[in-house]
């Protein structure tokens, strides 16, 4: 009777063992995933260079993001910038130097190499302007607003590391006039960019000095800017507005942290540019990732 009672205790001991050791992983694995859902990262980059354009100046930008995991396909995001001056763009065309803007977004995944992603950007002025309506949902021609809806190609999974844009804003502010600025029109402005990813490009050279540095030329273009929504771009034909290249470092500084450096070259090539802030431009940019 004894040894039964020995035998019994035992086998419940090690059920119970097993159920807890099972328990632990799978909350563990809840947690892990629930943990995945969120990412979001924090950036001050010397000035904002968007697509060969400079938004504000010289001035230091911050920059806050974040994403949320709505499926595995599915992710919302937010994403917004300020350089804090207290100046804007005037309709006489004075240089300024402020500004600010809040943008969201969703992204879905159709497979490894594809994603469908719209943007919808805001951009308000500081201060009332005349002219302009910083009201939001205002996607008329006095608005600040727009939709961007892209096509994401990453190659990098199946093939090389190969990355492309193609751009096309749907709705807001980006409309044609006629000769006499009358009668406006949806443009559908469209901007393609193909870029590549040189990982670890020097670790051959010292891994100790140059681990974890990629490098990433691109080339952007805008194929019809008739409404000029890309102001320092060529008007009536296609221009390269975006020629980089991007040096960034990483370092992890734990699980959950990671803290890329990066050094962005952006020349814009088009031939009648009416960029207030030049040609070339250098950005500096530093990053706190956690995920």
């Amino acid at each position: 009777m004894t040894k039964k009672i020995f035998f019994i205790a035992n086998l419940l001991l090690f059920s119970f063992d097993c159920f807890s050791q099972e328990s632990n992983v799978v909350l563990d694995t809840i947690l892990q995933e629930k943990e995945q859902k969120w990412d979001a990262s924090l950036e001050v980059v010397s000035r904002y260079i968007w697509r060969g354009q400079s938004y504000g100046g010289n001035n230091i930008t911050v920059q806050p993001a974040i994403n949320y995991e709505i499926t595995k396909r599915l992710t919302f995001g937010f994403w917004a910038s300020t350089n804090f001056q207290k100046e804007y763009y005037f309709p006489d065309g004075s240089i300024t130097n402020s500004y600010q803007e809040i943008d969201l977004s969703l992204t879905y995944e159709i497979n490894k190499y594809l994603k469908i992603q719209v943007y919808d950007y805001y951009w308000p002025t500081v201060r009332k302007v005349d002219g302009v309506s910083n009201n939001y949902f205002n996607y008329g021609n006095d608005g600040v607003q727009s939709v961007d809806a892209n096509l994401l190609f990453d190659f990098s999974d199946i093939w090389k590391p190969v990355k492309a844009t193609i751009s096309t804003l749907l709705v807001g502010n980006d409309f044609k006039y006629d000769s006499y600025g009358n009668n406006p029109k949806q443009n559908f402005t469209t901007y393609i960019e193909v870029g590549y990813s040189f990982e670890n490009i020097f670790e051959k050279v010292s891994k100790k000095t140059f681990q974890n540095i990629n490098i990433e030329p691109a080339i952007g273009a805008v194929l019809n800017n008739q409404a000029q929504y890309y102001s320092a771009g060529d008007y009536n034909k296609p221009s390269f507005i975006n020629l980089g290249i991007k040096a960034t470092h990483e370092l992890e500084l734990n699980e959950h942290f990671l803290f890329p450096i990066s050094l962005n070259y952006i020349y814009n090539a088009s031939i009648e540019n009416t960029e207030q802030f030049g040609r070339n431009f250098i950005a500096l940019g530093i990053k706190l990732n956690y995920q």
